[in-house]
């Protein structure tokens, strides 16, 4: 399992996704699984996420982030309220309750299962810890098991660190909901 959460070997881009620009956030794409990761998009370049195949987005910063941001505020005007979740996360290192993640990672699996074009943006601040958790957790979902959803968040996002607490929350709350 050690190598496993050491993985750090990028892979290519997937076809027919713009790579970053200075005006855009830089957006990993996980494979072919049409989730990108990043950290936090500035309100100015929320706009520019659909250029870059963004339809949807799970926010995983904190409530007391995102008001004095105004980064959530800005990807419901641009994308639509239901378009966008909210996962309110701190990134403490402990494990993470469902009540404040598990509908934004069931919101995701739903519209990547039911919209063959979708592109989801998972966001935390720096794209390291939450979002990575998140992405992990629709995986797992989306029928990928714990070594295959851990190696392609971490393979692709180089920045990405999967910390114990946050993947037993997730496996945790799987082994509950089956």
């Amino acid at each position: 399992m050690d190598v496993l959460w050491s993985l750090r070997a990028r892979g290519p881009r997937p076809r027919g996704k713009p790579g970053p620009d200075a005006a855009s956030p830089a957006l990993t794409w996980i494979g072919d699984e049409r989730i990108a990761i990043s950290g936090v998009p500035s309100a100015r370049t929320v706009a520019r996420l659909a250029e870059q195949g963004v339809t949807h987005v799970v926010n995983c910063r904190p409530r007391a982030q995102v008001r004095w941001s105004g980064d959530l505020a800005a990807e419901r005007t641009a994308f639509g309220p239901g378009r966008v979740a909210h996962a309110p996360m701190q990134d403490h290192g402990l494990p993470q309750r469902p009540a404040v993640w598990a509908a934004a990672a069931c919101f995701a699996a739903r519209v990547l299962d039911e919209q063959p074009q979708a592109g989801v943006l998972i966001h935390c601040s720096a794209g390291r810890h939450r979002s990575a958790m998140l992405a992990y957790a629709v995986l797992r979902l989306r029928g990928h098991d714990r070594t295959q959803a851990a190696s392609l968040v971490l393979s692709y996002r180089t920045e990405a660190q999967l910390l114990p607490a946050y993947v037993r929350s997730v496996e945790r709350w799987l082994a509950a909901v089956s």
